[in-house]
């Protein structure tokens, strides 16, 4: 599926694509602040004095499509970015495609496969790598010597609970892969409470997340819960999520000014809390528009752009200043702790 805001080129415009499973729920956030960016731009004056438009191109979340995608996009003089993929890895497939001929800047593409594949691939979000790691650094400050770890057996939760077994500092007493979706998750549960850890970490999407921990308190395994960014849905449970502990890119209720903005602009159009899909593809969206504005709609002039922004030149983004290393990946980006209380994601500090 193609859509295209404002389609055609001119000389009072500029394109940007959008690359996504379009069809699914999951990418809901990311459109909304792909079109609130696009929005506050075009009311500002545009990027570099340009009209901003966007052609939303559907890549079905697949590596197949999203490599067709791709294609069509470079082939298309006037798209002169690609805001996506959101799925790691359909921005694995495409990323050939754009090497050396357009660059692609992905909101939430957390493979570590990504790192260093393309010199025209960027990321705004940390990569699993980092993100475990992180979450480990968090599990020691709390304390735990020993870990038990359940992870979703896919790209994503392989990659997080490697990363966090690496890191961690502790023993890791079990290591065990676990269906997204499973009929019960008792087995898992009664096994680690024989086992006795000082910390649970839980590498996958909230479906899985909420459904451990259900399981957890009712068989009253009272032990620290922790999880990535799959977890932010566990808002939609306040009552089981309630005390997890949760790393996430993007906190609506972070007091900078910018951020407070944003909020309650995302607020006032959509009636909801902008969640780190929306905040992040906000980010990646201004992100361009301002590689527009330094350099025009130049595709080379683009990239160049994005080569000279580090930490002690970033771009101020709201959910932090971006910069990029070598790799294509966002320079001194790290998660947000929160724990969840009363259906909120409350920042906390490590111990």
């Amino acid at each position: 599926m193609v859509v295209c805001m404002a389609c055609g080129p001119n000389d009072r415009e500029v394109v940007l694509a959008a690359a996504a499973p379009w069809h699914d729920p999951v990418a809901v956030g990311t459109r909304q602040g792909i079109e609130l960016a696009v929005d506050e731009i075009n009311a500002a004056g545009g990027a570099g004095g340009r009209h901003l438009a966007v052609r939303w191109m559907d890549d079905s979340g697949t590596g197949t499509h999203a490599a067709v995608v791709a294609e069509s996009l470079v082939a298309d003089r006037a798209v002169v970015a690609v805001i996506g993929h959101i799925n790691s890895g359909a921005q694995v497939a495409a990323a050939h495609v754009y090497d050396g001929r357009l660059v692609a800047v992905s909101s939430q593409a957390t493979s570590p496969d990504l790192s260093g594949l393309s010199h025209w691939i960027y990321r705004v979000v940390s990569s699993d790598a980092a993100n475990g790691a992180g979450l480990a650094r968090f599990a020691n400050s709390l304390g735990a010597s020993r870990a038990a770890v359940l992870y979703e057996n896919d790209s994503y939760g392989r990659g997080l609970a490697g990363a966090f077994e690496h890191a961690f500092k502790g023993s890791v007493v079990t290591s065990e892969p676990i269906a997204a979706a499973a009929g019960t998750y008792e087995p898992y549960v009664s096994y680690m409470r024989a086992l006795d850890p000082d910390v649970v970490f839980v590498a996958g999407l909230e479906t899985s997340g909420l459904a451990v921990l259900r399981e957890a308190k009712r068989q009253h395994l009272i032990v620290p819960f922790l999880g990535g960014d799959g977890w932010t849905g566990l808002a939609d449970d306040a009552a089981v999520g309630e005390g997890a502990y949760v790393g996430t890119p993007f906190v609506a209720t972070d007091t900078r000014p910018e951020v407070v903005r944003f909020v309650n602009a995302f607020m006032g159009r959509y009636h909801v809390r902008p969640d780190e899909d929306a905040a992040l593809a906000y980010d990646a969206t201004r992100l361009l528009a301002a590689a527009v504005a330094s350099r025009g709609a130049d595709r080379r002039g683009i990239r160049a752009y994005l080569a000279t922004l580090t930490l002690s030149n970033p771009f101020a983004g709201i959910t932090g200043p971006i910069a990029f290393d070598s790799l294509g990946d966002p320079a001194g980006r790290q998660f947000v702790m929160t724990r969840m209380h009363d259906g909120s994601f409350v920042p906390v500090t490590s111990h």
